[in-house]
């Protein structure tokens, strides 16, 4: 199986510590935030596909034509679209079901369950996802249940319809990049995964969830770099 990693941002609120490097470089612990989620992948894929943007040549420079003994393949999104135009762009370079990570999570969790279960389950899309505070569940994606089983997914609500919140670790088939190309701009004029998925959702396919076991920290301002940094 290969593995996605999307870290084609700027990391825009994190300030002057990216205004001359991309997000995915930026330390945490002493490492490269990116290096952190290529260590969530690792054990369970065999390649990576790394989605690069801003000062996306730097990332090249840095990780090169292989880490942790497996090829990384580059793929460029010029501008910031939003994830699930990010997965679009990867579709010629990923083969079957993949795994993915956001570029801005450090992760130590149960990856390995999500590939499991999106392989036993045969599923369209398989969620890691986390029980959040209110406040956390108006800045993500939040499920909607109903009878114990995800019937919708919504990004950043305001009157949040649940408090599980996906953690930025996906598996998907390949009829996620049909649901990429089928939605609209959101709002904001972005191509939001979320949304992706609740095309598949609504389109018949299958959406699984696997609850985080481990802890996961989204990088997105300067006090959750120091939280990651606190738990590593």
């Amino acid at each position: 199986m290969q593995g996605l990693v999307p870290a084609a941002g700027r990391g825009s609120r994190l300030g002057p510590l990216t205004d001359d490097r991309p997000k995915g470089l930026l330390e945490v612990a002493g490492r490269p935030l990116l290096s952190h989620a290529f260590d969530a992948l690792a054990p369970h894929v065999e390649e990576f596909v790394v989605v690069i943007g801003y000062l996306g040549g730097r990332i090249r420079d840095r990780f090169g034509s292989t880490h942790r003994d497996r090829p990384v393949t580059y793929v460029e999104q010029p501008a910031r679209r939003g994830l699930a135009d990010a997965v679009h762009r990867a579709e010629p370079f990923l083969a079957g079901s993949f795994l993915q990570v956001n570029g801005d999570n450090v992760l130590r969790a149960n990856v390995g369950d999500v590939r499991r279960r999106h392989r036993d389950r045969s599923a369209d899309a398989t969620l890691l996802v986390e029980r959040v505070s209110r406040d956390r569940a108006t800045r993500g994606g939040v499920l909607e249940i109903a009878g114990g089983e995800v019937v919708g997914i919504v990004e950043k609500p305001d009157d949040p319809p649940s408090r599980l919140a996906t953690t930025g670790c996906f598996a998907f088939s390949q009829r996620v990049f049909e649901a990429c190309r089928a939605i609209e701009p959101s709002a904001r004029g972005e191509y939001e995964l979320t949304d992706a998925i609740g095309w598949l959702l609504d389109n018949g396919g299958t959406v699984e969830t696997v609850r985080l076991s481990g802890w996961r920290v989204n990088v997105n301002e300067a006090a959750d770099r120091d939280r990651a940094e606190a738990r590593l």
